[in-house]
């Protein structure tokens, strides 16, 4: 096969006139996935009940499954996942997706016992690790100007910032007033009316020539993936010294070596190490690892200070987010008009750095501290921080990427963020244990009533959280210099090829 006939891509001649159609279609889709991350964890104390309160009887120690069940699977899958799309056509990979996904939280709202919600999950991940790149690469090749490309971002940018705390929205009034099952059973409905409406208003993109799916490069790149990702569960319950976490992580390390030294003897590989070794975009991925690995903690964190310190309900838990997920739709809108003018390295390098003095304000929480002119106030300003964010490393990243490389380069993008994730939120969790427990510890006089015994519980945990925010914070004002040192493009770059350019 030659390479014209690998860089052959299908694209219109002009702009599609239905392209702000396939966005709204793309984003209830995005919205479906991220969303889907979040609203579990508020499920999963309902679903771990006893059955004859209507849970599954799920066992303290098995309650992770529920959650890393999904991020393996989708984690490991993702770089394939991309792939396919590329080849099979990017339409076809979003609407398999979609339906899979659907079907998958079917199962799972239905499931009889732990180990059938745990595949169902399972399941979820793998069609999401099809879906997600599908979409990223669909708002790539559909919006061909620079400015209209930047607002779809924009969009982009905004969902994938709320999905979680929107997540945490759903998931309490779902459960509160309905039932846990409804927390999978939403997916459902999403699901089918983003297919629906994305058979008339997507149209079909992809690489033409026989597809090349580099099977040694998937298979080691998602095992390497899959056991990292097992290894850092691991490690956030049971230490980073357990015999259960660092052999995974050792053994996902040699798998991915293995896997860069496949790519780099593959004529068509799965990751085109070129994506890696141009410095723009690598400092993009970089950004989204370290902004994921400082960010993540603080959704479960302050769930936590809510519901435990201050013993608020799962509901009023989530709506206290809802500031969070204002600043970010309103910083992401207006990000996406500046983003042409003053190019994305200016943008994120601010929104990092404000994410960093919003997690620092965070960090000096006590168990007492007001909501309005505490929490609110540092949460408004890390969201609007990471709104600004978001945008402008999403279109970074895919900025001047071959056509055939547009569904590799959108799930290294979607891998950064959840090895960035996972790995923040195991660091920040073993953070948090030790420096509540060193706090307890050094009280020199144990209280010995049932207030006293809970307020030293509550200042302990506090002070843990403000150690692991603090580490949030110097963790994004380090992405806030990767991406400027990293990240030299401006506005002119965004624009050079606004012009719509066909490839043969």
């Amino acid at each position: 096969m030659t390479d014209a006939s690998v860089s052959h891509v299908v694209h219109a001649e002009m702009p599609d006139p239905r392209r702000w159609y396939a966005l709204v279609v793309i984003a209830i889709a995005q919205l479906m996935v991220v969303l889907d991350a979040s609203i579990v964890n508020i499920a999963l104390p309902h679903a771990a009940l006893p059955r004859a309160l209507g849970g599954l009887a799920i066992s303290a120690k098995n309650y992770q499954w529920a959650v890393t069940a999904y991020t393996l699977t989708f984690g490991g899958f993702l770089l394939l996942g991309g792939r396919i799309g590329d080849y099979m056509g990017r339409k076809k990979a979003f609407l398999i997706g979609l339906l899979g996904f659907a079907g998958a939280s079917l199962l799972g709202g239905f499931a009889q016992n732990q180990q059938m919600l745990f595949g169902a999950r399972a399941l979820q991940g793998m069609f999401g690790a099809l879906l997600a790149p599908a979409a990223l690469s669909l708002i790539s090749v559909t919006f061909t100007d620079s400015k209209e490309r930047a607002r779809a971002f924009g969009v982009y940018g905004a969902l994938a910032g709320v999905g979680s705390a929107i997540g945490l929205i759903a998931g309490g009034l779902l459960t509160q007033y309905l039932s846990w099952r409804w927390c999978l059973f939403v997916n459902t409905p999403m699901a089918i009316l983003a297919f629906t409406l994305a058979i008339p208003d997507i149209k079909e993109s992809k690489v033409e020539g026989h597809p090349h799916y580099d099977i040694p490069g998937a298979l080691s790149a998602t095992a390497g993936m899959v056991s990292v990702v097992y290894g850092v569960s691991q490690a956030s319950t049971n230490g980073w010294g357990s015999s259960t976490a660092w052999p995974f992580m050792a053994l996902g390390a040699t798998l991915l070596v293995i896997f860069f030294l496949i790519e780099s003897r593959k004529r068509q590989p799965l990751l085109p190490l070129r994506l890696l070794t141009d410095r723009v975009r690598a400092g993009a991925y970089l950004t989204q690892i370290l902004v994921a690995l400082g960010l993540f903690g603080m959704f479960l964190f302050m769930t936590f200070y809510f519901q435990t310190v201050h013993q608020f309900s799962a509901v009023k838990t989530g709506l206290l987010f809802l500031p969070f997920s204002v600043g970010v739709i309103l910083a992401a809108g207006v990000t996406s008009q500046f983003l042409p003018k003053v190019g994305p390295r200016p943008l994120a390098t601010l929104g990092c750095t404000m994410g960093a003095v919003g997690l620092l304000l965070l960090s000096l929480l006590h168990a007492n501290s007001s909501y309005l002119g505490h929490v609110m106030p540092s949460m408004i300003i890390t969201s609007l921080g990471m709104g600004m964010t978001f945008v402008a490393v999403a279109s970074t990243a895919l900025f001047n990427v071959r056509p055939q490389d547009t569904g590799a380069a959108s799930a290294v993008l979607t891998t950064a963020q959840q090895i960035g994730g996972s790995f923040g939120t195991a660091i920040q969790n073993t953070i948090f244990v030790s420096s509540a427990a060193a706090l307890s510890a050094a009280v020199v006089h144990r209280p010995t009533t049932q207030a006293a015994i809970i307020a030293l519980r509550n200042r302990a945990y506090v002070h843990g959280f403000d150690m692991a925010f603090r580490f949030g914070s110097l963790t994004l004002l380090l992405a806030a210099v990767t991406f400027f040192s990293l990240a030299n493009i401006d506005r002119h770059h965004l624009g050079q090829h606004d012009e719509v350019v066909v490839a043969h």
